[in-house]
């Protein structure tokens, strides 16, 4: 179930679509370069034996959470690549963790994007955090082809013109 989120008064327009109804990437030139933030989170479910073969490092394929570590980092240093209108960002700081969950049974994947620019990083911690669960999949997948993978969203954002966006647990509010 999703969380509560702060939101502003006013819906904010499509800012990658122009008066005419075409795809354009956002001039940022005019804007500050403040610090930027994102955190991203996704998760990995599988059997509770595949887990147990990736915390053991059993894995025929290697270290499973290493790699889709480094395959997160890597992701978010090259999203202006896979998304076609994202601006290509000098990334401060790309921080991927993994934690193993034996209540889903699975793992949590959390990415932390920092920029210090004009425009923010939420796709490219959704990013880090995509292609690191599917570096997971793809190291387990001779073992198990029934991996899901779910939940892949924002947690927050810090800084820019739309201010502080946090997801919350508590659906109440």
């Amino acid at each position: 179930m999703a969380g509560k989120t702060k939101k502003s008064k006013q819906a904010p327009a499509l800012t990658h679509i122009d008066s005419s109804g075409e795809a354009r990437m956002v001039d940022v030139s005019e804007k500050p370069a403040t610090e930027r933030i994102a955190v991203a989170e996704g998760l990995v479910i599988m059997s509770k034996a595949t887990l147990d073969m990736i915390v053991s490092g059993n894995a025929k394929k290697g270290d499973v959470l290493g790699t889709a570590r480094i395959a997160g980092i890597m992701a978010a240093k090259r999203t202006s690549d896979l998304i076609p209108l994202c601006h290509p960002l000098a990334l401060s700081k790309v921080t991927l963790d993994i934690t193993p969950d034996k209540k889903l049974p699975g793992c949590r994947v959390r990415a932390l994007v920092k920029v210090t620019g004009p425009t923010g990083v939420e796709m490219e911690a959704l990013t880090a955090v995509s292609v690191a669960c599917l570096t997971i999949y793809d190291m387990i997948k001779a073992v198990e082809r029934g991996v899901r993978i779910e939940g892949i969203h924002l947690i927050e954002k810090k800084g820019g013109k739309s201010g502080h966006y946090l997801v919350t647990d508590n659906a109440a509010d």
